[in-house]
């Protein structure tokens, strides 16, 4: 299953293996209505590497033509009290603290459409959403709301807008770039305009050893560096990149260099790459220690 390739962020070749399981499946967020469907799924590899250069972890196993995302794909978080709260306040915070107001705003990646509608009634937008699982009207909100049941790609540039955000997005592209780009291509007119990502962070994950935090949809991993990286690359300033939500998020503010900008390109590794190797390391004996209170919990009468 391992294979050494370039990194898709930096292609640089200084890359180390630090995670893999055999036969995973696919897809987390699924909705599945028999077992049978359940036991069927399909299962992809995880070959997690992480780049001694830029700091990126990817699946170099993943495989985009086994997985896709329709109508029955669904990751909403908002029967959480505490997310739909959080939610609120990042909708807040960008209506009014940095002025969406009045905006042609596209969100690559749309979900079902709350976040979306949020920012479109409380700052008098206009939305335009898109996202293949997307389940709703196609025009709503009186017209100051649209949904496209497809990916966002170049061709959809052709809408301009003021501002672009991506939530939880990136983590399942297998080359971040090409989004990247396809969003400086619709931002080609708009000098102003102002993009907002969001994206689990990866140091949290090896940091709490949150192993489950690890599957097949999400090929691309970011700390705070590589996300830099990738913006930077794809020629935008990064204005701000912080850690979000009890710092499991990574939150990122850029807005698209042009002629006469002077583009710098940071690559800060950093002690990830060691991080990487000591979560590796505990990751056998983390699993054989669940695996046994699972065995006791179940002759317990306790699952």
């Amino acid at each position: 299953m391992s294979q050494l390739n370039k990194c898709p962020v930096c292609q640089s070749n200084i890359l180390t293996i630090f995670l893999e399981r055999e036969r995973v499946p696919i897809c987390q967020n699924l909705i599945i209505n028999d077992q049978r469907s359940a036991m069927e799924i399909p299962l992809g590899d995880l070959s997690l590497a992480v780049c001694g250069e830029c700091c990126f972890i990817y699946n170099q196993a993943f495989d985009s033509s086994i997985i896709s995302y329709g109508h029955d794909y669904d990751n909403t978080q908002s029967f959480s009290g505490v997310f739909t709260e959080y939610l609120s306040q990042l909708a807040c915070a960008l209506v009014f603290d940095k002025g969406v107001q009045n905006c042609r705003i596209v969100e690559v990646g749309c979900g079902k459409g709350l976040f979306l509608r949020k920012l479109t009634e409380l700052g008098g937008n206009i939305g335009y959403g898109f996202d293949p699982s997307y389940v709703g009207p196609a025009t709503d909100l009186d017209g100051h709301i649209h949904f496209e049941k497809s990916y966002y790609g170049p061709e959809c540039a052709v809408i301009p807008a003021d501002v672009i955000i991506c939530r939880h997005v990136i983590e399942h592209v297998p080359n971040p770039l090409d989004l990247l780009h396809s969003i400086r291509l619709a931002l080609a007119n708009s000098p102003q305009a102002k993009v907002f990502i969001e994206t689990p962070c990866v140091e949290w994950i090896l940091k709490k050893q949150v192993m489950w935090d690890f599957f097949y949809e999400h090929c691309s991993y970011f700390t705070a560096a590589s996300l830099t990286t990738a913006f930077e690359t794809a020629g935008f300033r990064v204005d701000n990149v912080r850690s979000v939500f009890g710092d499991q998020y990574l939150w990122l503010e850029a807005k698209p260099l042009y002629s006469g900008d002077k583009l710098t390109i940071s690559k800060k590794p950093g002690s990830l790459p060691d991080l990487a190797t000591r979560f590796s390391a505990s990751e056998s004996e983390l699993r054989r220690v669940l695996e046994t209170r699972i065995e006791e919990l179940a002759r317990e009468g306790g699952l």
